[in-house]
């Protein structure tokens, strides 16, 4: 059975829209995809809709944006209750906030001198966005030339080591981990950065942590090993993967698969 449990639609900061993630990934030959767009579950319904008959299963889910130390922690809820009033309530939250937070780091780039202005950030986001993300505000850079890409809007302007970058601020990852567990969820720590892992995995498995995300395009053997070895001393069994696509600049959807042994604490722990 192939998995890839993180995936963005146009509900946040993917290409495209929930269905067409669907479609996509029947066509990858994908068994079964979590939709795990940021800070909002507004795609899920749709993604379940295209499911319909379609031999595909989909997780509900979501990907939290929280901070700690002014580093954003991303935390992914795996099998949560779409309706649940928390993450609904937190969705509008978010969705404020980011649009916020880009607003500022607009201004910080103006005051270096790019020419991009928030209205382009809108434009770039397009229709039907319920929550917006540097992503959109890398496709503004691009659209108005400032650079050729996505990839070197980040290198240059808005990753998380350049001035311009502002974290979400949004909550911390014990109040992530909650809100996810409120949902009936099963909290996983989305790409952990290696420098951070034996500091703070302690601590978040502490506040409840069920998870960590291991199998990933750009993670190669060794750091599968470490990251999987880091897990299992911390007591956490669950283990999850996916290819963090957001669309065809990614690649086709399917060319990087999870394979279920690989996560098969985590299929029994959503019931599956």
């Amino acid at each position: 059975m192939n998995l890839d449990l993180h995936l963005h639609s146009t509900a946040s900061d993917g290409s495209f829209p929930p269905g067409a993630v669907v479609h996509a990934a029947v066509a990858g030959h994908l068994d079964v995809i979590a939709l795990t767009d940021h800070d909002t579950v507004a795609g899920v319904g749709d993604a379940m809709e295209a499911a319909r008959g379609q031999s595909i299963h989909i997780i509900p889910g979501l990907e939290v944006s929280s901070t700690w130390n002014d580093r954003e922690i991303h935390i992914l809820g795996y099998f949560v209750d779409p309706s649940e009033a928390r993450l609904r309530a937190h969705g509008g939250r978010a969705r404020d906030r980011r649009a916020q937070r880009l607003e500022e780091m607009v201004e910080r780039l103006q005051g270096q001198g790019v020419q991009v202005s928030f209205d382009d950030v809108v434009v770039a986001a397009g229709d039907g966005v319920a929550s917006m993300g540097r992503p959109h505000l890398a496709r503004a850079l691009v659209d108005r030339g400032v650079v050729a890409s996505i990839p070197e809007a980040f290198d240059r302007y808005i990753g998380n080591e350049h001035p311009a970058y502002i974290p979400t601020r949004l909550q911390d990852p014990e109040a992530a981990i909650a809100m996810i567990h409120g949902a009936g969820g099963i909290a996983v720590w989305a790409h952990p950065p290696m420098w951070m892992l034996h500091d703070l995995l302690p601590e978040l498995v502490k506040v409840g942590l069920d998870g960590l995300e291991v199998y990933r395009p750009r993670n190669h053997a060794d750091r599968v090993r470490e990251l999987e070895q880091a897990a299992t001393g911390a007591g956490l069994a669950i283990l999850t993967g996916g290819s963090d696509w957001h669309g065809p600049d990614d690649g086709e959807l399917g060319g990087f698969v999870v394979d279920s042994r690989q996560v098969s604490a985590f299929l029994e722990r959503g019931g599956m």
